[in-house]
Protein backbone atom coordinates (compact mmCIF):
# COMPACT_ATOMS: atom_id res chain seq x y z
CA UNK A 1 0.00 0.00 0.00
CA UNK A 2 1.12 3.49 -0.87
CA UNK A 3 1.41 6.31 1.48
CA UNK A 4 -1.41 9.14 1.13
CA UNK A 5 -1.83 12.55 2.40
CA UNK A 6 -4.56 13.37 4.45
CA UNK A 7 -6.52 17.11 5.14
CA UNK A 8 -4.15 17.57 7.59
CA UNK A 9 -1.51 18.58 4.85
CA UNK A 10 -0.12 22.15 5.34
CA UNK A 11 1.37 22.99 1.61
CA UNK A 12 4.71 23.46 2.49
CA UNK A 13 6.88 21.45 0.15
CA UNK A 14 9.17 19.25 2.67
CA UNK A 15 7.87 15.71 1.19
CA UNK A 16 7.84 17.05 -2.13
CA UNK A 17 11.38 17.58 -2.06
CA UNK A 18 12.45 14.41 -0.47
CA UNK A 19 10.25 11.87 -2.80
CA UNK A 20 13.28 10.05 -4.54
CA UNK A 21 10.67 9.23 -7.37
CA UNK A 22 8.86 12.80 -8.05
CA UNK A 23 5.26 10.97 -6.78
CA UNK A 24 4.09 13.72 -4.91
CA UNK A 25 2.15 16.30 -6.75
CA UNK A 26 1.75 20.60 -5.44
CA UNK A 27 -1.21 21.50 -4.76
CA UNK A 28 -3.91 23.07 -1.96
CA UNK A 29 -3.42 19.60 0.09
CA UNK A 30 -0.27 17.21 -1.85
CA UNK A 31 -1.03 14.20 -3.49
CA UNK A 32 0.78 11.08 -3.61
CA UNK A 33 0.46 9.14 -7.04
CA UNK A 34 -0.13 5.30 -5.95
CA UNK A 35 1.49 3.90 -8.86
CA UNK A 36 4.64 5.83 -8.68
CA UNK A 37 4.98 5.72 -4.80
CA UNK A 38 7.65 3.17 -4.17
CA UNK A 39 6.68 3.23 -0.40
CA UNK A 40 10.09 4.30 0.99
CA UNK A 41 8.20 6.60 3.81
CA UNK A 42 10.35 9.19 3.37
CA UNK A 43 7.99 11.62 3.11
CA UNK A 44 6.46 10.90 6.47
CA UNK A 45 9.34 10.82 8.52
CA UNK A 46 9.71 14.71 7.17
CA UNK A 47 6.52 15.68 7.12
CA UNK A 48 6.21 18.74 9.98
CA UNK A 49 2.30 18.39 10.50
CA UNK A 50 2.20 14.65 10.62
CA UNK A 51 -0.13 14.24 7.58
CA UNK A 52 1.24 11.46 5.55
CA UNK A 53 0.45 7.73 6.76
CA UNK A 54 0.58 4.49 5.03
CA UNK A 55 -3.13 3.15 3.88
Amino acid sequence: MAYQISDDCIACGTCLDECPVGAISEGDIYKIDPSACTECGTCADVCPSGAIAKV
